[in-house]
């Protein structure tokens, strides 16, 4: 008698637990392990392809250095005492939202430590603040890394798969097959160094002779982060297939573009090129505000930052530059570009325009 009740007292305990934990599965663990179909969505991609306005310009805004944190939580670094307690990361968004909103531009590139790791708790959280005010625009835009993206949460190569994946993000993790060979596959090309390689094309003027073709490429490399040279910690950079890579494409475009002469590329990437030390600076319009390793032991004088998050000088506004390429008037419609100017913005009150200069001109 005695060993049918401890049988039934057993069966009634594991009854309520395996009712408990039904219950807890179905009020609370289901409902986050559940797809919500509903709410589910696509990638809102960008007008396709990259093309010059109606009035033969095309105009990049270029976005250095944000490094984003927490947003609200991450407090600004070399500002003002004055400015400190109400500083944060929302600098850097609004600063964004205004340079959008004054310049119009029709591509935003963002050139590396778009989030500043070490201080980014959740690197996907901090990416959607990051990108914020580019996407709720609706311009296309494209980003490589710089050496702190990588700190947080992600690895660089699910950093850029995932900002691949963002509204209207035209990055890409690999550049495409298309770019290496003459196969018409959309294969990813995997055996090169670095994730965040490709090329962007812009198509010309709308009704032009070259509506149909690309008179200016956008190349994007990924320049890594740090490496050590001889037992000398340093910073990384371009390797030796990312430049057979960009040979191999540059070629290509050259090749496709017969009609036109001297067509013009530009390349986005995060860590200065050690031939920069070469000169000639004397060329250079500005000011040289900090030292900036590039990818040797030696240092360069360089200077340029967006982020509020990210080092600078105090009382010195933070900035960002505008390049605007410009195409020449053909006989009857727009031909291929002539001009490709830059000048840069302040964070002020009036968003001040400086350094004005002219990167590249037909003669």
């Amino acid at each position: 008698m005695e060993s049918s009740n401890t049988w039934i007292q057993s069966f009634i305990y594991l009854f309520i637990v395996s009712a408990s934990l039904h219950f807890l599965h179905t009020l609370l663990i289901s409902p986050k392990l559940t797809v919500n179909h509903q709410n589910a969505r696509v990638k809102r991609v960008a007008q396709a392809p990259l093309r010059f306005r109606s009035d033969g310009t095309f105009k990049i805004l270029q976005v250095a250095d944000m490094h984003f944190g927490n947003g609200k939580l991450t407090r600004c670094r070399d500002v003002l005492e004055s400015e400190y307690n109400y500083c944060s990361d929302m600098n850097t968004t609004r600063f964004l939202e205004k340079m959008i909103q004054l310049e119009k531009p029709d591509f935003v590139a963002f050139t590396g430590d778009n989030i500043f790791g070490s201080s980014a708790t959740d690197a996907a959280e901090s990416l959607f603040q990051a990108f914020g005010p580019v996407i709720k625009s609706g311009i296309p835009w494209a980003a490589v890394l710089g050496n702190h993206d990588q700190e947080s949460t992600m690895t660089r190569e699910e950093l850029m798969s995932f900002i691949s994946l963002m509204d209207f993000s035209l990055s890409q993790t690999f550049p495409s097959v298309e770019d290496n060979s003459n196969s018409n596959k959309q294969n990813p090309v995997t055996n090169i160094d670095g994730f965040g390689n490709y090329n962007l094309r812009v198509w010309g003027a709308p009704g032009s002779k070259f509506a149909n073709s690309s008179v200016l490429n956008l190349y994007f490399l990924d320049s890594g982060d740090r490496a050590t040279v001889d037992g000398v910690r340093t910073y990384d950079w371009i390797k030796e297939s990312q430049l057979d890579w960009l040979r191999h494409v540059s070629q290509k475009v050259q090749e496709q573009k017969l009609d036109i002469n001297e067509s013009p590329s530009l390349a986005f990437f995060h860590i200065p090129i050690p031939e920069i030390r070469q000169g000639p600076l004397y060329s250079v319009v500005g000011h040289y505000r900090e030292y900036v390793a590039c990818s040797s032991r030696h240092m360069v004088l360089l200077w340029g930052g967006f982020g509020y998050h990210g080092y600078g000088l105090a009382g010195w506004p933070r900035r960002s530059r505008v390049i605007l390429a410009e195409l020449g008037k053909g006989e009857q419609s727009w031909g291929g570009v002539k001009r490709i100017k830059t000048w840069k913005r302040l964070d002020d009150e009036t968003l001040s325009k400086i350094d004005e200069q002219i990167l590249w001109e037909r003669e």
